[in-house]
């Protein structure tokens, strides 16, 4: 199943690699449509495959209620045993689905697939982990350390053995519909980031079991965050990934999540240095984050994130203007008595 929203290139090479996979490891591809405005809609309708089942959305529900519809819509019109879940900008390896098949799955209730970047690295946003908030000694790594404390490590990539984990994303995650019939559907009231991970610790919690299966690959070809450039793109991405993860970190914790509290915030504020030129409006959405992860409000209309991030946009272009005709000014009166170089422009990264 892929949930898909205005990236009909990504698309076109995830259709391809999953409709490339023979009938016996891959018996239907449902793709999500999520309010694609781009075109996608049509070029879908082209495919002659009858693998494809398509389900169109009319209003943007996001990656959670992406999810949460597709798998609703599996398992009620496909019924099957298994059900591989993924982004459109994320595709199994040749290869990945029959590894798949011919691991021993007895006894898990899901799977998660070695994901990396394109160039061959491992993709952070998508390593399985163990449940951070099992000891007080985690606890403290993961509030000093932040993802390197949970996160499985390289280590656990290299190897060959199926290990257990607590959580994962929702990118080459194969699901059983025991799991489903166990931990219900994830929360598409979410929209984007932390679903999966709420999702999968639920069926943990509830006596699932998950396992990390390194030879089962899958590629991500995500833009949300460089290596070189630590700043969210889209900018709007800040207030979910934050709000969702303080609503991760409660659960997860417990009685502990006012403990770690502090030292959570003090780290999420320090991100502020990677967001010059647009600061206000980093700030604006961190904080209605906080807010509402603390408050577990799931109700605020995309739509007004969106006038957040807009809002904050303009008024730190406004003042970087205002600033710069000051500088102008006292450039040109003091020319030729060593004028202040202009800064740096921020670096450059393609949107999501």
């Amino acid at each position: 199943m892929v949930v898909t929203h205005n990236r009909m290139v990504q698309l076109q090479r995830t259709l391809g690699r999953l409709l490339a996979t023979p009938p016996e490891q891959l018996s239907a591809v449902l793709v999500v449509d999520n309010a694609s405005s781009d075109g996608t809609a049509g070029w879908l309708r082209g495919i002659g495959d009858p693998r494809l089942v398509l389900h169109r959305l009319e209003v943007n529900a996001g990656g959670a209620g992406g999810f949460e519809i597709g798998l609703r819509r599996a398992m009620a019109d496909l019924s099957p045993d298994w059900v591989v879940v993924m982004d459109d900008d994320a595709r199994p390896d040749p290869g990945a689905l029959a590894a798949f098949h011919a691991a021993d799955r007895r006894g898990w209730d899901a799977i998660a697939a070695a994901v990396r970047l394109p160039d061959g690295t491992i993709c952070e946003m998508n390593r399985p982990t163990r449940d951070p908030f099992r000891d007080v000694r985690l606890v403290l790594k993961t509030a000093l350390r932040g993802r390197e404390a949970f996160h499985l490590g390289r280590d656990a990539f290299a190897g060959t053995q199926t290990l257990p984990v607590d959580g994962a994303s929702f990118v080459g995650l194969f699901v059983h519909r025991r799991a489903i019939e166990r931990a219900g559907l994830p929360d598409g009231r979410l929209f984007l980031y932390g679903d999966d991970a709420l999702y999968t610790m639920r069926l943990s919690a509830m006596g699932g079991r998950i396992g990390f299966l390194p030879g089962v690959r899958f590629e991500h070809d995500t833009r949300t965050i460089s290596a070189r450039d630590r700043r969210f793109r889209p900018l709007w991405k800040v207030y979910y990934y934050h709000r969702n993860l303080l609503l991760l970190y409660r659960v997860a914790a417990g009685r502990a999540f006012w403990l770690v509290l502090p030292v959570v915030l003090i780290r999420w504020a320090w991100r502020l240095r990677n967001h010059g030129g647009e600061r206000r409006a980093f700030l604006r959405l961190l904080g209605h984050a906080v807010a509402h992860g603390l408050t577990q409000d799931l109700g605020t209309p995309h739509a007004q994130v969106l006038r957040w991030a807009e809002a904050g946009a303009e008024a730190g272009a406004e003042a970087g203007a205002e600033a710069g005709a000051e500088a102008g000014a006292g450039a040109g009166a003091g020319a030729g008595a060593g004028a202040e170089a202009p800064a740096p422009k921020p670096r450059s990264v393609p949107a999501e």
